[in-house]
């Protein structure tokens, strides 16, 4: 039977730090309320599991995490890594699934629909009306959580104190899986709204929703709808891509904000542009970029990954608890006492208030490969962003080995295979290789070896002198260390779709045989070239599976004795970097009742000189998990194929698929998911086919089967 959220309700347990640690008088035993309904206005009911600390002497403040992965299986398993021990720091913690997802009522129409943010703000009354609920309310979310944490704030809900947004954006046209630089992402547009399809399609749980499970499965089922239909609808940034884009307005937000990002997570420049937007409109602002892929810190890969639990509070803490000891008794708790934080002449951290704006892993020179696991470097800061301790280095191209003259850059479309996923999760496969062979057939700019170091901190612009013989074409730029032993490491990339060169709500075609000057701003990066190095350009006119190709085989002239290459040079401050205070490894996990096995993902390259078609295919990382405490299993699989033949843009193609499956003893469902996109010069077009089984073996049947075809117009790219 559905369970409910008051005392002593079915689905509540109590979790304990196991015994022995000293801390253990500073940690509150944990009581969870595995499920809870929130009853919305409109009848519409959200489903919550919730975290409280059992000993408590009153109502506390609370965190929020709203997200559509599914409390009870998808992400249970990193749940409890970060509400747990927020409960045990004595904050309410609260696991909500968006509606039209897990065990919530409706439909997800769509990423950060109206009706989603609508839904938060009452999500976010509801726990103000709590007995265990002060009130206050913080925020917290990675990826769609980190999204749509801004965009609450934006609201200005009265509850909400503060947020911490992980792996977001303030810009959902420029920095996001859909578009970037105009270009429409070939290897992530298709393969995300694919993944949304088949999570959008899963059941509610029957412990939860009793016998009307199916009934309303197949409800579900027959709202649900794909996703990337409407984002390649919208191939400029248009009021659709507006909405939800805090850069818009970032007075709208009044909450402190905690960016956080990664440094090979393609949503780190947000980190920067926060710091910069909500600083200059008065709002306490922090950053964190460390070392990174598309994860939490306290899980982060490469390592090393970091006590951001302990982190949290800290901030919760300033915002929350009025700053009166600034978290550092609760803190030292998060942490289990491991000594993470650098003690001041009284003991205590310093002050959340007396931080650098701006902490970053800075990486140290490696070899390529090496650090793919774990990133040799150190921690540095900045007192603010801006930050007067970057300065701009301006080097033209001809110091790069450019020379008068023009190459043509006839760009085999197969050039970027090396540049592994364009969103990192930190597997190894989805990382970059060696960018040489790639850069032997781009229009490549190297320097000659550096005397000394050189680090950057920033966003590194190239700026171009091009002539297009078609209409609509396409830049690629990639930034290279050459290391000694001759070895290419990808260090920042940047894309430029040009008939968006002057912006990207109102793209023009190019003039065929006419010169423009393009700037390409690459994404930011924190970076340390080492002695020795040597530092390379490569320009193409493609870079596949990143960018879809232009319509029509392309010859861009470049005039290799024009241009320029700007680095954000950032000069060491030895002493106070030492000063700096440590965050420590994370925590262990505390215990819970989840078992998690993980398929290793893999990406295969293959082409057939015969043919000349190139296929790259690459199955994520998979797989499963079991709860004990309801025997509740949940297990993905994920595959992406990208094909294209050489010398013909229109052989492109992306196709996905997607199997999904939820059990618990005799009960199980399995959704499977295929996508498929191509175009022509006029059109793209979209086919997806959903369909859904119930049982297992020989008794599995159909139940659901549904095929959408969308045909969307070209629209200059």
């Amino acid at each position: 039977m559905p369970t409910t959220g008051t005392p002593g309700a079915v689905g509540e347990t109590t979790q304990r730090r196991p015994r022995g640690d000293v801390h253990d008088q500073q940690h509150h035993a944990v009581r969870v309320l595995r499920h809870v309904w929130i009853p919305l206005k409109d009848g519409t009911r959200l489903a919550a599991r919730i975290w409280l600390p059992a000993d408590a002497s009153g109502p506390v403040p609370s965190v929020l995490e709203y997200i559509p992965y599914r409390k009870n299986d998808a992400t249970a398993p990193r749940d409890v890594t970060l509400h747990a021990p927020f409960a045990q720091a004595g904050y309410a913690s609260l696991r909500v699934d968006c509606r039209g997802t897990g065990d919530s009522d409706g439909v997800m129409l769509d990423e950060y629909h109206p009706t989603e943010l609508a839904d938060a703000l009452e999500v976010l009354a509801w726990i103000e009306r709590q007995d265990w609920s002060d009130g206050q309310v913080a925020i917290i979310g990675k990826s769609w959580g980190g999204f749509n944490g801004l965009q609450i704030a934006a609201l200005d809900p009265p509850q909400l104190r503060c947020i911490v947004t992980v792996c977001s954006t303030d810009d959902r046209y420029a920095d996001d899986v859909h578009y970037a630089g105009g270009t429409l992402l070939a290897s992530e547009m298709l393969p995300w709204a694919a993944t949304m399809l088949a999570y959008n399609a899963r059941p509610g749980d029957p412990a939860v929703l009793g016998d009307a499970w199916r009934e309303h499965w197949l409800e579900r089922l027959e709202a649900t709808v794909p996703y990337a239909e409407e984002w390649v609808a919208h191939q400029r940034r248009d009021a659709y891509w507006e909405h939800g884009s805090v850069c818009e307005d970032y007075s709208a937000i009044k909450v402190p904000v905690y960016a956080v990002g990664g440094w090979i997570d393609q949503y780190r420049g947000a980190v920067l542009r926060l710091l910069e937007g909500l600083g200059a409109a008065g709002v306490p602002v922090k950053g964190l970029l460390g070392p990174w892929a598309h994860n939490y810190p306290h899980q982060g890969l490469p390592g090393p990954a970091i006590d951001f639990v302990g982190e949290c509070v800290r901030w919760f803490d300033r915002w929350m608890r009025d700053g009166s000891t600034d978290g550092a008794a609760t803190a030292d708790a998060a942490d289990g006492g491991s000594g993470a934080h650098s003690a001041g002449p009284d003991g205590r951290p310093p002050a959340v208030d007396d931080e650098p704006r701006l902490r970053v892993w800075m990486p140290e020179p490696a070899p390529l490969g090496a650090d793919r696991v774990h990133r040799a470097g150190r921690w540095v800061a900045e007192p603010a962003w801006p930050s007067p301790g970057v300065t701009p280095r301006r080097t033209p191209l001809r110091e790069l080995g450019g020379a008068p003259g023009t190459a043509v850059l006839r760009s085999p479309l197969a050039v970027g295979a090396a540049t592994g996923d364009f969103l990192k999760f930190g597997d190894v496969p989805g990382q970059y290789a060696d960018q040489a062979p790639d850069d032997g057939r781009a229009c490549s700019f190297t320097g000659p070896p550096l005397p000394e170091r050189v680090e950057i901190l920033g966003v590194p612009e190239v700026t171009l002198r091009v002539t297009s013989d078609r209409p609509q074409a396409q830049l690629a730029v990639r930034l290279c260390e050459v290391t000694p032993d001759g070895a290419s490491r990808l260090v920042t990339t940047g894309l430029l779709n040009l008939t968006h060169r002057a912006g990207h709500a109102a793209p023009e075609p190019l003039r065929p045989g006419r010169p423009y000057e393009v700037t390409v701003p690459l994404f930011a990066v924190g970076h340390a070239f080492g002695a020795g190095s040597r530092i390379r350009v490569a320009v193409s006119a493609s870079l596949w599976p990143w960018m879809w190709p232009s319509p029509q085989a392309v010859a861009l002239e470049l005039d290799r004795g024009h241009g320029e290459l700007v680095l954000p040079v950032r000069e060491p401050r030895p002493a106070e970097e030492a000063a700096l205070r440590d965050f420590g490894p994370p925590p262990p996990e505390p215990p819970h009742t989840i078992k998690t096995e993980t398929l290793p993902g893999a990406r295969r390259v293959t082409y057939d000189p015969e043919s000349q078609e190139q296929i790259i295919v690459a199955t994520p990382t998979g797989g499963s998990m079991s709860d004990s405490a309801d025997g509740l299993t949940h297990s993905t699989r994920d595959l992406n194929r990208f094909r294209l033949v050489e010398g013909d843009p229109l052989s492109a193609s992306v196709e996905c698929e997607r199997q999904e499956r939820v059990g618990r003893g005799e009960w199980a469902v399995r959704v499977h998911t295929r996508s498929r996109m191509t175009a022509d010069e006029q059109d793209f077009l979209v086919v997806n086919h959903l369909a859904a089984y119930e049982g297992s073996g020989p008794a599995e049947r159909e139940v659901f089967a549904r095929t959408w075809t969308r045909t969307v117009p070209r629209d200059q790219v």
